[in-house]
């Protein structure tokens, strides 16, 4: 399960990637926005984290008009490692090297194209495991933070 989540001005590129996901047949929930109206971006960045440290979704996708916002929201919750991603290296990195949890991108920065190699290169790594990287994030999850 993938929790999805956007402002107003992710909300265009949130369609590609809700229309990329039923595509390939990934089972997605849909948290807001649910319209390009001006909201609160932190709103949408808890629903999503909430829902991956409940076990309602093992991964998140938020999208905002340039990604910092609501990546910046999103990493506030202990356990939740949100990375903002814009290309695909760092997609594939992120996943390799940080096990990232959520994947933020900005609906004003890139295309919808991209967002959609990024998103399927995001959800096609797995986490590498290696020692060097599962120690870096336990100390983000169990050191840092609240």
């Amino acid at each position: 399960m993938i929790a999805l989540g956007c402002d107003g001005a992710g909300f265009a590129l949130m369609k590609e990637v809700k229309a990329f996901l039923k595509s390939k047949g990934l089972e997605y929930r849909d948290l807001g926005a649910f319209d390009d109206g001006p909201v609160d971006y932190p709103i949408y960045a808890k629903s999503v984290a909430e829902a991956i440290l409940k076990g309602e979704a093992n991964k998140g996708i938020l999208i905002c008009g340039t990604g910092i916002g609501i990546s910046i929201a999103a990493n506030r919750y202990k356990g939740i490692r949100c990375a903002l991603v814009h290309d695909v290296f760092s997609a594939k990195s992120t996943r390799e090297h940080n096990n990232s949890n959520i994947l933020a991108m900005g609906g004003r920065v890139i295309g919808a194209g991209l967002a959609l190699e990024i998103l399927n290169t995001w959800l096609s790594t797995e986490f590498s495991g290696v020692e060097r990287h599962q120690r870096r994030v336990d100390l983000i999850d169990n050191q840092l933070g609240n």
